[in-house]
């Protein structure tokens, strides 16, 4: 075996590969609970690739067929009901742990110096992950399939000049037709996963390259022992890799719960529309995207002119890729960060929430106000932090971890 690695590094660098990203890639030994969720995200990912896969071999992806080939693959393909499920599933639970991924690099200032350009290639996958679901939503072919990809696509001819070619360039018809079916499925099947794939590697190298942080904020390289070895560090492989077995195994007792016995989740990871085959002349009573989306959903409606609402939806998303420059503070972890960093936080969550309940829901004038007002204090959020992060009264930060 050894003689056959020899050949192999000769070649290619697999030993060092293996060295550097695991064996001897030393991580924080004060890792927690939410460090679970990058390797769950990736596990979620192989899921998606493989199950969507093994979904494509049966799928038609035309307007005549589509619909009728789902259900082909639930009723008739030999265990296609199972992959199916765990495809729907595996989209929601991608989001999930995504969105705590996230939550726990604002927790703990991931994003700050010398991660800028980790946070970046994490948002840039967010946003690849995003365009990747709202194509595949529309392959099923049912009523809100259709209907929210018309809702949606519309959206881009509020731009001034080009907005109206734009939204034609982007159908590939004057309506959601079989075309608009088709290029979806060849960039949601190809093009898409391809760049999602590109963009994990770079953000695990960005990240492999800086070290990972850790709950206090602490840059383990700054104490090391003779040999160079970070003293609040312990290798990847096996401790790590072992502990996060343990959270596969949690994980995956839960997705499997939701594929077993409510894959649909009351309507919100397959709606009740979507049961029924896409119909031009047939409107849903109340169009809503994925739960997913709902958030910057709710922040459109917010607004009541089209163009400043796409403006502002926009704007949510892109606001997040700024900011490790909006955050003055001089500490890392929230542990250490003062009153008011803990109560925006506070305040940011609950609004991102309340928005994403609200997106659900059709619209009333009492909703509308709730929007306004929970899209306003997501906005603040970010463009108060330069101000009170850097007026804010810290916490001293310990030389070593705490644990």
């Amino acid at each position: 075996m050894s003689k056959f690695m020899e050949w192999i590094d000769a070649r290619f660098p697999a030993t060092s590969m293996w060295e550097d990203h695991l064996s001897k890639y030393y991580a924080p030994k004060n890792f927690n609970f939410f460090y679970f969720f990058g390797s769950l995200a990736l596990l979620v990912l192989v899921n998606q690739i493989l199950t969507g896969i093994w979904l494509t071999m049966s799928f038609t992806p035309s307007a005549e067929e589509a619909f009728a080939s789902v259900e082909y693959i639930m009723r008739d393909v030999e265990y296609g009901w199972i992959i199916r499920y765990l495809h729907s599933t595996g989209a929601s639970a991608f989001f999930v742990v995504v969105y705590l991924h996230m939550f726990r690099g604002l927790l703990y200032g991931s994003y700050q110096k010398p991660r800028e350009l980790v946070w970046i290639f994490g948002m840039l996958i967010y946003l690849c992950l995003m365009a990747e679901a709202f194509m595949g939503y529309l392959l099923p072919w049912g009523q809100m399939s259709y209907w929210g990809a018309q809702v949606i696509i519309s959206l881009f001819g509020a731009i001034p000049v080009v907005g109206e070619d734009l939204t034609q360039w982007i159908r590939g018809d004057y309506l959601i037709s079989g075309i608009t079916l088709n290029r979806f499925f060849a960039l949601h099947v190809i093009a898409l996963p391809i760049v999602l794939l590109g963009l994990v590697v770079l953000h695990i190298l960005a990240l492999h390259e800086v070290g990972s942080n850790n709950p206090d904020g602490i840059e383990i390289k700054k104490n090391k022992d003779a040999n160079g070895k970070p003293l609040d560090g312990i290798p990847f492989h096996p401790y790590y890799t072992v502990k996060d077995i343990v959270g596969v195994v949690v994980f995956l007792f839960v997705f499997c719960a939701v594929v077993f016995f409510f894959p649909e989740m009351g309507g919100y990871f397959l709606e009740k529309p979507n049961f029924e085959q896409a119909n031009a002349f047939k409107t849903p009573a109340h169009i809503a995207p994925v739960w997913y989306f709902t958030p910057f959903y709710a922040i459109l409606r917010a607004v009541p002119d089209k163009l400043l609402g796409v403006i502002a939806m926009g704007a949510a998303i892109a606001v997040l890729f700024v900011l490790p420059w909006l955050d003055r503070s001089p500490v890392k972890s929230m542990r250490y960060k003062g009153w008011l960093s803990k109560l925006w936080l506070l305040v940011f969550c609950i609004a991102f929430l309340t928005l994403g309940v609200l997106g659900v829901l059709s619209p009333t004038p009492a909703r509308t106000l709730l929007s306004q007002v929970c899209t306003a204090l997501y906005f603040a959020f970010f463009i108060l932090m330069p101000f009170y992060t850097r007026m804010e009264k810290t916490k001293p930060v310990p030389e070593r971890v705490t644990g």
